[in-house]
């Protein structure tokens, strides 16, 4: 078992690759300080990508055992970690058992709690820069990675409160065919006339043989990682952006290659370039609001995001 030191205060802990290079762990002090959450601190835990499981094992069971371990956000881990620690549980949401992810670790009632939040803050990230009725266009969506927010992005766009309001297609690649094999069983499950098509595509280039074939005003997502805790994107330079179409960088710190190749394209594409900001900003206080019990209303969301976006321009200091 990995050696943990029990913690002599409340700590949230933040489970990812490179956790101490995200903007949360200056951002964290300063939210819990506005939501008045008392002595609290946040600590990064850093796994290798694709783990032991039992690695996973040992971080949940720290958590669990601690009394001062409040939960947990993953990231990077989300599906590996389930499947290694699913048994520690007492609940899982309905979310993380259908996709087999997970992204909460909280405490409630004596019990350990888990729950997948991608679907419900990739839809308000969507929400923030998807324009009304957009697909009505008949646009499709290309996802590249098969990991966790592929598939909340997907359960997103295809819920049945759009109506009409979907893509024609959703095209998933990935590089590995286990991951996309996993994907495609997991989204099988939802109900919907949207067209799906699963990619193996390990080379750039395959991804942007994917990327010619869509239709002008479509939805590209960098969901691979490439770009924040490795350096590189799925695409070559030469790959050429459907016009009209929304561009979304899920990646909002690192090298962001495959955004700065979307702006290259912005002006003469008419591309929307989003990078992965608000993204950040609803997956921490989903979780949030789930390991300290509380409500984070949308005046309290601004407040936040007002907070995020001046410690990050250098107008406050953490």
């Amino acid at each position: 078992m990995m050696a943990y030191e029990p913690n002599d205060k409340p700590t949230f802990y933040f489970i990812g690759v490179t956790t101490g290079q995200s903007s949360i762990m200056r951002l964290f002090p300063l939210w819990a300080e506005a939501l008045q959450l008392g002595d609290v601190r946040i600590r990064g835990m850093d796994l290798p990508i694709h783990a032991d499981p039992q690695v996973y094992r040992d971080a949940v069971s720290f958590i669990k055992q601690d009394p001062h371990s409040l939960g947990a956000l993953v990231t990077t881990h989300k599906i590996d970690l389930y499947h290694a620690a699913k048994d520690l549980f007492d609940e899982l949401d309905d979310y993380a058992v259908m996709f087999e992810e997970l992204s909460s670790i909280s405490k409630a009632d004596g019990k350990l709690v888990g729950r997948a939040k991608d679907p419900i803050s990739s839809g308000l990230a969507m929400e923030a820069f998807i324009p009304e009725r957009y697909w009505e266009g008949r646009g499709d969506a290309f996802l590249m990675g098969a990991g966790g927010s592929a598939l909340a992005i997907s359960s997103y766009l295809t819920r049945k409160s759009h109506g009409g309001n979907v893509p024609r297609r959703i095209v998933i690649s990935n590089r590995s065919e286990g991951r996309l094999a996993s994907a495609q069983a997991l989204l099988s499950r939802i109900d919907t006339p949207v067209v799906f098509e699963y990619v193996l595509c390990p080379t750039p280039e395959e991804n942007g043989a994917v990327l010619a074939s869509l239709p002008e005003r479509s939805l590209i997502v960098n969901a691979t990682g490439l770009g924040k805790d490795r350096p590189g994107s799925p695409l070559t330079d030469a790959a050429k952006f459907p016009a009209g179409s929304l561009v979304w960088e899920l990646n909002y710190r690192g090298d962001l290659r495959f955004m700065h190749q979307a702006n290259r394209q912005k002006e003469a594409r008419h591309l929307h370039v989003e990078d992965g900001w608000v993204y950040f900003l609803h997956g921490w206080t989903q979780v949030i609001e789930d390991v300290f019990h509380l409500r984070i209303d949308p005046p309290a969301f601004r407040r936040l995001a007002d907070i995020a976006l001046r410690l990050q321009q250098g107008q406050i200091q953490s």
